[in-house]
């Protein structure tokens, strides 16, 4: 895992890369996007995905989880709609004319909601995904709850919901990382802000959306980057920064980022955060 996870990367602009939005989502395609791929995989084993899937990814960030699904043959769908630039990249690495390459049929990438991928000649959706983890920031379940409401219609009776979250934070070094989010955002400390994740998480969101519980597991995530800047760039690629940044500053949001993620420096300079992540199967009714 760790050649993986601690590839150098180049530096796109330097520190106005940090506000660009097109040089953040190449930091997430390029830096944070494959922290999870153990997830995206112990997932897809449990669920045997394989050629006869068809699987609606929603928020599907630039697209990785979706071309593992598409590698292990499936027919692959996904929304992002929050970050068009994150998008872009998806349908770079999807999408036929981009490589010259043949598509999956049916593959569609929408900034919109669920139902753009909808194909009335198709077979409905026999997996979806969500691995965009909840339980880390207050109130970031709510927009979950809306697309999950959108998409299970468009999913047969009976398919499997993925959901994913953070672990317990004493199981997250990260976590220790992300509590200078608080920290520096606290006079907007409301919908935002870190926040521990709880037990329930996942099932609360199952069934608000009116799914099925169908079993749960864990998986080691770790995060490891090849310095301090590549672990800077990927945790702020994010956006869990955000309000820190909009309360202070970037500089001050760099400094104490930079000065958090010093205990888990190891000697050659990379940087090795462990975390565990957890998911929920849930069954639409």
């Amino acid at each position: 895992m760790t050649p993986t996870l601690v590839r150098q990367h180049l530096s796109h602009t330097g520190e106005g890369s940090r506000t660009d939005l097109g040089a953040r989502a190449r930091d997430w395609s390029e830096i944070q996007e494959r922290m999870l791929v153990p997830l995206y995989e112990a997932v897809y084993e449990r669920l045997e995905v394989g050629p006869a899937a068809r699987v609606l990814g929603l928020g599907c960030g630039s697209g990785l989880a979706l071309l593992m699904a598409a590698s292990r043959g499936a027919a692959v769908a996904g929304v992002e709609p929050s970050c068009p630039e994150r998008l872009a990249l998806a349908r770079q690495r999807l999408l036929p004319e981009t490589w010259g390459t043949r598509a999956r049929a049916g593959t569609r990438l929408l900034e919109g909601a669920p139902g753009d991928t909808a194909d009335a000649d198709a077979p409905p959706y026999t997996l979806v995904t969500a691995f965009e983890p909840i339980g880390c920031l207050a109130g970031d379940s709510e927009g979950l709850g809306e697309l999950l409401a959108s998409a299970t219609p468009l999913a047969e009776r009976g398919a499997p919901v993925a959901l994913a979250g953070w672990g317990p934070p004493e199981r997250c070094a990260t976590s220790s990382v992300l509590r200078v989010a608080t920290k520096l955002a606290d006079p907007l400390r409301s919908t935002g802000s870190w926040r521990p994740a709880l037990r329930d998480d996942l099932e609360e969101v199952a069934q608000r959306a009116g799914l099925r519980p169908d079993g749960s597991g864990r998986v080691a995530c770790p995060f490891g980057y090849a310095d301090l800047d590549s672990a800077l760039r990927g945790l702020l690629s994010t956006g869990l920064f955000d309000a820190a940044i909009a309360a202070t500053d970037q500089a001050q949001v760099d400094k104490e980022v930079t000065e958090a993620l010093h205990p888990y420096q190891r000697r050659d300079g990379t940087v090795w955060m462990p975390n565990v992540f957890r998911y929920l199967i849930a069954r639409v009714p």
